[in-house]
């Protein structure tokens, strides 16, 4: 069974930075690709970022360009994403995600498995 869990959220002010982290144990992910999505209150799920397995192609909304770092540890079978200058727009629930593609991509409906979500809070 397929178990994707994140954690790291919390609450910061705005400036600061938090990493979260997504375990995920089940299956093996080589051919996985591997995202990050968040969900405001009232909002649709939005697409944050994205990283290939097996090798490093990584994709990122325009929104977080510059102050967000996906990454991945292979021997883990962990993904996180460090967030710097974290802004009040930033807080959202955020959720990580697999899914069989070799081209990473952010379009939420074709993932396949989703982490329970982790909140985070920035306040300004």
């Amino acid at each position: 069974q397929v178990q994707l869990v994140e954690s790291g959220g919390g609450l910061v002010q705005a400036g600061g930075s938090l990493r979260l982290s997504c375990a995920a144990s089940g299956r093996t992910f080589n051919n996985y690709i591997m995202g990050w999505f968040r969900q405001a209150p009232g909002k649709e799920r939005d697409f944050v970022a994205a990283i290939s397995w097996s090798r490093p192609s990584k994709y990122y909304a325009d929104s977080v360009k510059g102050r967000f770092t996906i990454a991945r540890d292979n021997a883990k079978n962990t993904m996180y994403l460090q967030m710097n200058s974290l802004k009040p727009e930033d807080t959202a629930v955020y959720y990580c995600a697999a899914d069989r593609s070799s081209v990473v991509h952010g379009d939420p409906t074709a993932y396949d498995y989703w982490g329970q979500g982790t909140q985070v809070t920035v306040s300004s």
